[in-house]
């Protein structure tokens, strides 16, 4: 039974060794002129004003993970789009239904201003 994960092994420990080698390469063959400029913080072409450590409005994470949860329901518009036809009205009666839950959790997010950046 083990015998046929020597082929998987194999394969893994190939991959490990060729990153390895080219990382090592690269190391002892990459040139080597670091400048002020080049090992400053890259932030779009823009200097950094402020430190990595200074903490973000909480504003910030509300909108990411409104977006996370908004943008899951098109996971399921999906399928029941591909499989319209064979679910019927049963089938679009629900997706109404999960459509307005939706929407109503869209309009309260809305009216508690958790979309503004102010």
């Amino acid at each position: 039974m083990l015998e046929s994960y020597i082929p998987i092994f194999m394969m893994l420990a190939l991959g490990v060794a060729f990153a390895v080698a080219m990382g090592k390469i690269n190391e002892i063959v990459g040139p080597k002129r670091p400048s002020e400029e080049k090992l400053s913080t890259y932030e779009s072409g823009m200097e950094p004003v402020r430190t990595a450590r200074e903490r973000f409005s909480v504003k910030f994470y509300m909108v990411a993970m409104l977006f996370i949860i908004f943008d899951i329901e098109v996971v399921f518009l999906y399928p029941w789009a591909v499989s319209f036809r064979s679910l019927g009205i049963q089938g679009f009666v629900t997706m109404l239904i999960f459509l307005s839950i939706l929407l109503i959790g869209y309009y309260y997010v809305w009216r508690k201003g958790a979309l503004e950046w102010d």
